[in-house]
């Protein structure tokens, strides 16, 4: 590509204002993407990141402003419009139908046919063949879609908006699920793709990747553009400041654990998924006071069911569980948290909170029959509730106009602060996180990481379960590798992302569980 085409803007938004009752997403937002770059698009959850874009898509409407492509004014009424423009937009939750093969997925409502109307696969094949051969990704055009990893999914996802023709390509949250093997290898292919003319518009939260991958960085807080960046002359620290407003910690600040007591013993344990097939096959290891043991590995291999056995939520069909010495591999939820175990679910709004219900009475949820709440378990002590609540609203700085609002009003970060106080609050022997900041923004992940840290000082043994491999590493002091329903190797705390990433796929030779 040229230096005066390089330079020139492949798309300029301006004065993009959307509102909704009481919200407004996009306020006058202005945002120009030059041609051939890979321009990164930040800011805290609700900042209005992923309306801009579906506004460029075609999915949402503004209320005013003007959307420039290629220096000419366009009107986008719907995705189809977009597509027709050369946008392609590849969403966080991938778009694929997961029985049909990969050909059928690429082609879906653009089929080339032979005949009167019959589906030709060769010659399908052959234009897929050619865009992944000058494009350097590597698939199957005959695999079935569900059985890809996430990485070879994702891939996929590209090579059908490549295959409509988009040279603008927004790419939201694209690294959420890859290994970090996998989000090497899909940078490779962005600078490839920048390389042969096309412009990526790439939303993040991982500064370290945007720092990486991107050439310029706009930055959202608040419905508004707060500053544009150009990636060489910046760093996390600045980008995280603009972000949230003020100064944030990154790096977690953890002295090294003194580990007590074995507290939580896991012995051979097996369960089935909601299929009816294996999903834990021979789970072993121990946990003690005062440490926090990581739990590293793609999604979907038995990480979510090995925390629902352990809560209360799933049976085992095999194997014990031993808080202390109490048995507890057939305890209910409810016996689990009586008996000292914490649970903060990977769901936060299908399992951890109701949405309908108030601030004050999610933070109770679950506690109905505590002595400390409720009189013989029938009458509730609604001034020792109120005094609860209103405790852990200010300890656990829950931003909320009142105890009252129903949870369903509050922010993604301040509902997750909810479940972290409440679970928290009641100083569990043992805490299961699973996924304690999915969603949420870099000033709640900072306050979550030291809550879980100083949980951790004063004895609790603590559980991580996290699909970020860098939140794993930076807060657990030992990490087990999950891979196909067993662990298959427990690292020390500083074992680098690199081995961890191969031994999550299957790679490297485990030290066994420990």
């Amino acid at each position: 590509m040229s230096t005066s085409a390089r330079d020139s803007n492949a798309v300029e938004m301006r004065g993009i204002t959307k509102a909704w009752p009481g919200v407004v997403a996009n306020d006058h937002v202005d945002l120009s993407v030059r041609a051939g770059e890979i321009h990164a698009l930040v800011g805290e959850n609700g900042a209005g990141k992923s309306t801009l874009m579906n506004i460029l898509y075609g999915l949402i409407h503004s209320d005013s402003g003007e959307i420039v492509i290629n220096g000419k004014s366009a009107r986008i009424s719907g995705p189809r419009d977009a597509i027709g423009l050369g946008i392609g937009m590849v969403h966080q939750h991938f778009m694929l139908i997961p029985v049909f093969t990969v050909g059928e997925n690429i082609m879906l409502g653009r089929e080339p046919v032979a005949g009167p109307g019959f589906y030709d696969h060769s010659r399908a094949r052959k234009e897929i063949e050619e865009l992944t051969r000058k494009y350097g990704l590597r698939l199957d055009p005959d695999a079935r879609t569900g059985d890809l990893p996430v990485g070879l999914q994702q891939r996929a996802e590209i090579v059908k908006v490549l295959y409509r023709g988009a040279n603008i390509l927004v790419l939201d949250e694209p690294t959420g699920v890859l290994t970090p093997q996998e989000t090497k290898e899909l940078f490779v292919v962005l600078k490839g793709l920048v390389k042969e003319g096309k412009t990526i518009i790439f939303i993040s939260h991982k500064l370290r990747e945007v720092l990486e991958i991107s050439d310029r960085i706009t930055v959202m807080r608040r419905g508004k553009v707060v500053g544009h960046l150009i990636t060489r002359e910046t760093d996390e620290q600045a980008i995280a400041t603009m972000m949230v407003g003020r100064a944030v910690l990154l790096r977690v600040d953890k002295k090294p654990a003194t580990p007590g007591p074995v507290t939580f013993k896991v012995e051979n344990l097996t369960a089935t998924s909601d299929r009816g097939v294996p999903a834990l096959r021979g789970i072993s290891f121990e946990l003690r006071q005062g440490e926090i043991l990581g739990i590293a590995g793609v999604e979907g291999n038995g990480q979510s069911e090995l925390v629902e056995v352990l809560a209360g939520t799933r049976r085992a069909t095999g194997g014990r569980v031993l808080l202390g010495d109490q048995d507890v591999t057939a305890a209910s939820a409810r016996e689990e948290r009586e008996a000292g175990v914490g649970h903060i679910p990977e769901d936060r709004r299908g399992v951890g909170l109701v949405l309908h219900f108030s601030v004050a009475e999610n933070l109770f949820f679950g506690r109905e029959r505590s002595p400390a709440f409720a009189w013989h378990e029938i009458v509730l002590r609604l001034r020792a509730i109120l005094q609860w609540a209103n405790r852990l609203i200010k300890e656990f700085d829950i931003r909320t106009p009142s105890i009252e609002t129903q949870a369903s009003a509050l922010s993604g970060g301040n509902q997750q602060k909810i479940i972290v106080a409440r679970e928290m609050g009641s100083r569990p022997k043992v805490l299961l996180a699973a996924q304690p900041t999915r969603g949420v923004d870099v000033g709640s992940i900072e306050f979550i990481h030291r809550r879980l840290v100083a949980e951790r000082d004063e004895g609790t043994a603590v559980l991580l379960v996290s699909a970020e491999l860098e939140e794993v590493t930076s807060l657990s002091d030992r990490i087990a590798v999950m891979y196909e329903g067993r662990i298959v190797s427990i690292e020390p705390s500083g074992t680098s992302e690199e081995r961890l990433g191969l031994l999550m796929t299957g790679g490297g030779t485990g030290a066994g569980a420990a």
